[in-house]
């Protein structure tokens, strides 16, 4: 991530608001540039105008966190755009190293495997999945080979299968609404981990191969996934609406746990239990099937 990073998104969260939102008039002047002017949002925070252009331009490699708030308060930044201006703005650099394989503990793996009724992933800081359950393979990628997580050459990769993917897409019957989640959501780790030469190779690719994604990237949204609903078109067992939790894994700061579950007594809630059926009755052939 280079400076030029935090001087991007400090002009698109600019250009987002009108004068009249924070209280400004306008006169009905005339502007060239949507959004508040550079002097308008310097007067906003408090700073100079010289210094606030110092910092769009990556040029003030110490700002304080008060005037971060300051500015985020000025931008009516949420919460997470607040963490995200502080990562661009005074980034943790890491000791340059090539990246390791990333890897589940055992005692991860055992918990999954005892899970039988609920999907669950676990996904890397490069959004890779990392292990899975046979609910969560068979949910999110029952077309893949059960094993690829294991495998670091060929891991799945939710945001490659999300925009390369044509079967993932068709899981997703509001595919847009997910693609718009996941790229906000891979922006803030790229600001969080700027060092990380992987995450910017997968921008990258994902920027050339996809347009979707290149169009989405640019508009410089944040936004983290903790929690919420997914609607699902599943080839076998139809729409399903399901709750899901992202839980950090203990110790694994990189590591999420991800979950997903039914209403009680919904339709989706028995859409789940037919899966989780049919795949238990495909391992019982297979396993009957001559070697």
């Amino acid at each position: 991530m280079d400076d030029g990073e935090l001087g991007a998104f400090l002009r698109s969260r600019r250009a987002r608001l009108k004068p009249e939102d924070v209280g400004l008039v306008s006169y009905g002047m005339r502007r060239r540039v949507p959004g508040l002017r550079r002097e308008e949002l310097a007067q906003l925070a408090g700073v100079s105008v010289a210094y606030y252009t110092r910092l769009e331009q990556g040029q003030s490699r110490n700002v304080s966190a008060e005037v971060l708030d300051a500015i985020a308060r000025a931008l009516r930044l949420d919460d997470t755009e607040q963490v995200h201006l502080r990562n661009l703005a005074r980034p943790v650099r890491a000791k340059r190293r090539a990246p390791r394989p990333e890897s589940v503990r055992p005692r991860m793996r055992h918990l999954l495997g005892s899970m039988d009724a609920v999907p669950a992933l676990v996904i890397g800081r490069r959004n890779d999945v990392l292990a899975w359950n046979r609910l969560g393979h068979a949910l999110l990628a029952g077309h893949l080979d059960s094993g690829s997580p294991n495998r670091t050459a060929d891991r799945p990769s939710l945001s490659r299968m999300l925009f390369l993917d044509p079967h993932t897409c068709e899981l997703y019957p509001q595919w847009t609404d997910e693609a718009r989640g996941h790229v906000a959501y891979l922006r803030l780790v790229a600001g969080r981990y700027p060092d990380e030469p992987l995450i910017a190779a997968l921008v990258g690719e994902l920027s050339m191969k996809s347009p979707e994604f290149a169009e989405l990237w640019g508009r410089r949204r944040v936004r983290d996934c903790t929690h919420g609903c997914k609607r699902l078109r599943h080839p076998l067992v139809g729409p399903l609406e399901l709750e899901y939790q992202a839980l950090q894994v203990p110790d694994q700061q990189d590591q999420r746990l991800d979950l997903f579950t039914a209403e009680p007594g919904s339709p989706s809630e028995a859409a789940l239990r037919l899966l989780g059926t049919s795949i238990s009755g495909e391992s019982r052939v297979g396993a009957s099937l001559p070697g």
